[in-house]
């Protein structure tokens, strides 16, 4: 690779991390304020984020989002106003952005509402409802990780219109697989609190299906008919049914097989390889059996 190569490549490189960079501070902004308020917690976990991401250009916007939260900290600036100050300089740093992706920024975005809503280790019904709201909005991230789970688990929660504690505790163990808190302290307290929840992967909510040469993969007990049979139906509708999860596959099937954990996480071999590929960027979309099958009824 020539110098100029290495020196484009460098640059791209620092670009596209500062894009992610941006984004995620775009979502970890509006994870914070989703409560409408905004306390010393969320403040200094901020406070870290930025430093720890302020090497990565030498330049704007980076050294402005640190002064406006330096100021905020010594002149008691309103806390409310500098989350609206920051968010301003996100967008304004997205509309000049020549690199600019939508659907990665979203996801980013998404990442960094988690963050935000986790940063001071409590989630409120407030927090979750404007979570739910802002995946309602963004349904184009249909089919990427990690709306789907995210999506699913939320219409998990709440769909008795009320919150528990557990579930609290089970949002916290799903976002602290991919949120890394600054302070260590609340980063300790989520560990303790969700020793005990373990989950595998998330099942699509309201999936939506195209079968013509689409590849489908079945996993686990069905408890409507048989695998041959659907896989048979599969088939009648353009579909390419399979024995394993790849790359090339487009949809694996769960089945229930009666496991107490269901209402939240689904588990086996196959789905933990479909999650994998997920995580990498493929879009396999994993569908329970039920939804599945009330989706080839309406059809054939």
């Amino acid at each position: 690779m020539s110098n100029i190569d290495q020196e484009l490549l460098k640059i791209y490189t620092s670009k596209s991390q500062a894009d992610k960079a941006i984004s995620s501070l775009k979502g970890l902004l509006l994870g914070i304020q989703s409560d409408e308020e905004v306390n010393e917690k969320e403040i200094n976990e901020l406070r870290k984020w930025v430093t720890e991401h302020k090497l990565l250009i030498n330049r704007n916007p980076f050294n402005e989002f640190m002064t406006i939260i330096e100021e905020t900290i010594s002149n008691k600036i309103p806390p409310k106003e500098t989350i609206e100050d920051l968010f301003w300089l996100c967008q304004k740093y997205e509309s000049d952005n020549y690199y600019y992706n939508a659907v990665t920024s979203d996801l980013q975005t998404l990442q960094g509402i988690c963050h935000g809503i986790l940063s001071d280790g409590r989630i409120c019904d407030k927090e979750i409802f404007e979570l739910n709201t802002w995946l309602s909005e963004n349904e184009h991230l249909n089919t990427y990780y990690p709306y789907d789970e995210i999506r699913s688990l939320i219409l998990s929660v709440l769909s008795d219109n009320k919150i528990d504690e557990e579930e609290r505790i089970v949002l916290k163990a799903y976002f602290k697989q991919f949120v890394k808190l600054k302070d260590s302290e609340v980063q300790k307290q989520i560990e303790k609190e969700t020793a005990d929840i373990t989950i595998s992967g998330l099942c699509t909510s309201e999936p939506s299906v195209d079968f013509q040469g689409k590849t489908f993969c079945i996993t686990g007990v069905l408890k409507r008919g048989n695998r041959e049979t659907l896989q048979n139906q599969i088939k009648r509708l353009g579909g390419i049914p399979t024995d394993s999860v790849t790359k090339k596959t487009d949809y694996l099937i769960v089945g229930d097989n009666g496991n107490p954990a269901w209402a939240f996480s689904c588990y086996g071999r196959k789905v933990e390889k479909a999650l994998s590929l997920r995580k990498d960027g493929h879009t396999i979309t994993m569908i329970h059996e039920f939804d599945f099958s009330d989706i080839i009824d309406d059809l054939i």
